[in-house]
């Protein structure tokens, strides 16, 4: 239907399609809402699933898992809050097709690296560097968090070993600095540089999921999420391009979108 694909993919809005077919914005409006989206039926037989969650609004969110070999979308769903066993509905809803799921690729949200057995997880590496800059900001006012920064941004150019390497050699240097502890009147103590610690541990904790695509080479692992973070990006310009949408009407351009 041309008003339906000018609308999603031509971005027009409800009044330029009635000034263009000559007629009011609420015949436009019932054409569009009587549209059927057709979905996605067929889908890969072997997929590395990207998954990440984006928010349009406080309680509206929509998690996505797409397949980064394809680029096409294998699941969606509309979700207030992104949870862990969310995720793992999803995953076992994309299985329970057929499909085999080769590795996933995600954010690295508290537990969720741990939850798939035996598939292959690899951690956004960009979100492992927003963590670091989470804790020790985009400007560190100590030395050790100047070159800790420092060497996380080279995490998505480095091989494995090398940055291993790097970061073995950064504790080295900094160890004792970093045990340092702080005394108060009332005896009690604590670690002095509490987020340095925490950026390192951080890198510490995740680094057997940082390189996970480099240990699986043939099965052409992403190590982002970015092929989501795009699409995402996309999305969000078509619906500015629809303000004042209801949230039915929202969620039938996001299905025609995603096509699942």
């Amino acid at each position: 239907m041309e008003i339906w694909e000018l609308y999603t993919n031509g971005k027009q809005t409800y009044h330029q399609l009635a000034v263009k077919f000559g007629c009011s914005t609420k015949t436009i409006q019932r054409k569009i809402d009587s549209v059927k989206v057709e979905l996605r039926t067929h889908f890969e037989a072997a997929v590395n699933v990207l998954m990440d969650t984006t928010y349009f609004g406080r309680d509206f969110g929509v998690m996505v898992f797409r397949d980064s070999i394809s680029g096409q979308i294998l699941l969606k769903k509309y979700v207030k809050h992104e949870t862990n066993k969310l995720y793992l509905e999803g995953i076992e809803q994309i299985a329970q097709r057929g499909v085999n799921i080769q590795s996933i690729i995600c954010d690295g949200r508290k537990g969720l690296l741990k939850m798939f057995g035996q598939v292959p997880i690899q951690m956004c590496q960009f979100h492992q560097v927003k963590n670091i800059t989470k804790y020790l900001t985009r400007k560190p006012k100590t030395q050790a968090g100047i070159e800790l920064r420092a060497l996380s941004l080279k995490l998505t150019i480095m091989d494995k070993s090398t940055f291993i390497s790097g970061l073995n050699l950064w504790f080295d240097k900094w160890e004792s600095y970093l045990k340092e502890r702080t005394h108060s009147p009332n005896g009690k103590s604590h670690y002095t540089h509490k987020r340095l610690r925490s950026a390192y541990l951080s890198l510490k904790r995740n680094l057997p999921w940082l390189y996970t695509f480099e240990d699986n080479k043939e099965l052409m692992m992403p190590n982002t999420t970015n092929g989501l973070d795009g699409l995402f990006a996309d999305l969000k310009n078509k619906l500015r391009n629809h303000n004042g949408l209801s949230l039915e009407r929202k969620k039938k351009l996001i299905d025609g979108f995603f096509k699942v």
